[in-house]
């Protein structure tokens, strides 16, 4: 890769094992690293004035609240922000480190080869047209006596036993009679059913039904009760539900959630549920991360809970968001693909960013034919889009983070 194609990443890392393994990990992937700090130490006007095209940042709770003073470039359209665990990039050896090393140069590159090298296709296979040959083709004209004489004279070679047959091998005779061994098993097995069957038994007499017992008698007269009518002289109209927006992301999805986030209005009338794939697990963290820029509440998702209008929840892995009721909440689960065709179309959203899993697109796109708004995140700045170009083709809107959020606050602020 030439110098020119390289990304100018600045890597914001307290010094340690984590900072020196994320070094080598930019190396591989090819960037240029134009600045590496101490957020705590470094100057707030030196990361902008390295201009750097990626900031990746070694997250951990002792750098937290300097972050706050980089929010100009870390909420820069133009710049890429990708977060890592410090934690876990200092635990990260062998196939672990090499894995992450190659999502790594997917991100900065904007490309999803993410294989490990050797995986290449045999290009000297030809595809030829039909159906392959069957063993009857293979062997047709052939006779079965001519395999048992070729036979014959191996088997007295072979390993024998007290129980092995010595006995010569005589042909069979044109004129003698073959037995049919499937029709002598037929005949047999129905022979031993009619014996095995019992006699008849001879019929039981009739039992007479017993006379119908008499109808019990009321015990109170009803006719004397009433209903007591419903304040305002109506019936209470049925629970209407509230509806929800789903973001769904993976890798290059944190930086595009963030960007979304900021740019949605408090009391924004919606309850907004992020899924993104954490390879850690730590979504306290990423609660953190979206409470800096969100003007809405950030809460971790909890099952049992409802979710509430203008509250943003992240869902952990093992948590799922369903709809009871007329009310959309949560609950234990792996499985968050059902959940789509349960949202009432009318008031609610469902959105695939960067890295969704395509495996969304079907019920997303049924979900927006029945009147949802369902958008995908744009080219631009989209590590992943697989399922979002897949969304594409299924006929829904592409759009930048800040776009996507325009059209939510657009429909229902």
């Amino acid at each position: 890769m030439s110098v020119s194609e390289a990304k100018r990443v600045a890597l914001l890392a307290r010094p340690g094992e984590a900072r020196e393994r994320l070094r080598v990990a930019l190396h591989e992937a090819g960037a240029e690293i134009v600045l590496e700090d101490d957020p705590n130490t470094l100057d707030a006007d030196a990361l902008g004035s390295s201009a750097p095209q990626v900031v990746l940042v070694a997250l951990e709770p002792a750098i937290e609240d300097s972050l706050e003073r980089f929010d100009s470039v870390l909420h820069d359209p133009a710049v890429a922000v990708i977060f890592d665990e410090a934690d876990l990039a200092a635990r990260r050896q062998g196939w672990d480190a090499q894995r992450w090393a190659r999502h790594l140069a997917a991100k900065l590159h904007g490309h999803q080869d993410v294989l490990p090298p050797g995986r290449e296709e045999d290009v000297g296979l030809q595809l030829e047209p039909g159906l392959p040959v069957t063993p009857a083709q293979l062997h047709a004209g052939e006779q079965v006596s001519d395999y048992l004489e070729s036979v014959a004279g191996m088997a007295l070679e072979l390993p024998s036993d007290d129980f092995a047959y010595t006995g010569g091998f005589q042909p069979r005779a044109a004129d003698e009679q073959v037995v049919d061994a499937d029709a002598w098993l037929r005949s047999a097995s129905e022979q031993a059913e009619s014996a095995s069957l019992p006699p008849p038994l001879p019929a039981a007499p009739a039992v007479a039904e017993p006379p119908p017992l008499p109808a019990p008698k009321a015990s109170f007269d009803l006719s004397s009760l009433e209903l007591e009518p419903l304040e305002g002289g109506g019936v209470a109209p049925a629970a209407r539900t509230q509806g929800a927006v789903l973001v769904f992301a993976g890798i290059g999805g944190p930086d595009a959630v963030r960007k979304l986030l900021a740019d949605l209005p408090t009391g924004f009338p919606k309850p907004v549920m992020v899924h993104l794939r954490l390879d850690g697990g730590r979504y306290d963290n990423l609660v953190r991360q979206m409470e800096r820029v969100a003007h809405m509440p950030v809460l971790l998702a909890e099952a049992g809970k409802p979710a509430e209008a203008g509250h943003v929840y992240v869902m952990p892995g093992d948590v799922v968001p369903f709809v009871d009721d007329g009310t959309v909440g949560f609950r234990p689960g792996a499985v968050i693909h059902t959940v789509i065709p349960q949202l009432p179309p009318a008031d609610s959203a469902v959105l695939l960013l960067s890295g969704s899993d395509t495996a969304l697109v079907e019920a997303a796109a049924e979900l927006g034919n029945a009147g949802a708004l369902v958008m995908g995140q744009s080219q631009e700045g989209c590590y992943d889009p697989a399922a979002p170009k897949a969304l594409a083709a299924r006929g829904a809107e592409l759009g930048s983070p800040a776009q996507i959020a325009q059209r939510l606050t657009d429909r229902w602020f």
